[in-house]
């Protein structure tokens, strides 16, 4: 079973009904402990970071995130949980995130259109099972207005180039993150969904 997790920020039916259509046994929760008990977790997300970290904490899920984790279950953070995987961010101020993924959190910098919004190719940094059937130069889905910046680049999956290097997979051991929108990137976003679920099917890590 794949939980979604339900802090009161995101779209979750897209995520979910993207999952059910790769034939998925999904529930979105709003309890921690169903959360603890899932064979993979989706932290999805659309808004501000601050309000997210301090809804996760209110709810009981930053707990629940660290033991899951921990325990070496899957764990996908979509649009703003991606973001929310890092150590801090500077939006609205400075934020404190889950720190399951040393990095911080920026604003884009520069004279151009922000938010970043539209379809934008993919580099491919390194392989990983969850980029299986990706190519380099396959087009997805962005709308953000902030980017993370890993610690390490070691993690960094795969960018795009918006007036600069943006990361838009990451991964560390058993935790991933992916800036754009999956549910919204057609063939691309189905088949990087389809490897989170085949790897909570066969507990595979990065």
């Amino acid at each position: 079973m794949i939980a979604i997790i339900d802090y009161g920020m995101g779209n979750l039916r897209s995520v979910e009904k993207a999952l059910e259509s790769l034939g998925a046994d999904v529930v979105v929760t709003a309890d921690p402990n169903v959360v603890r008990q899932a064979d993979g977790v989706i932290l999805p997300g659309v808004g501000a970071f601050g309000e997210a970290m301090e809804n996760l904490r209110e709810q009981g899920f930053v707990e629940a995130i660290e033991d899951v984790v921990q325990a070496g279950t899957p764990f996908l953070g979509i649009c703003l949980g991606m973001q929310l995987l890092f150590t801090s961010s500077e939006e609205h101020g400075l934020n404190l995130g889950l720190n399951l993924i040393p990095g911080h959190v920026r604003r884009f910098q520069g004279d151009f259109k922000i938010p970043h919004i539209g379809w934008n190719d993919l580099t491919l940094h390194q392989t990983s099972p969850l980029l299986q059937g990706v190519e380099a130069g396959d087009y997805v889905y962005w709308v953000h207005s902030l980017v993370v910046e890993p610690a390490d680049r070691g993690v960094l999956l795969a960018s795009t180039d918006y007036y600069g290097e943006v990361p838009g997979i990451v991964g560390l051991d058993n935790v991933f993150g992916i800036q754009f929108h999956p549910e919204k990137s057609s063939r691309v976003g189905l088949t990087l969904l389809g490897n989170f679920v085949g790897m909570v099917r066969e507990g595979v890590r990065a």
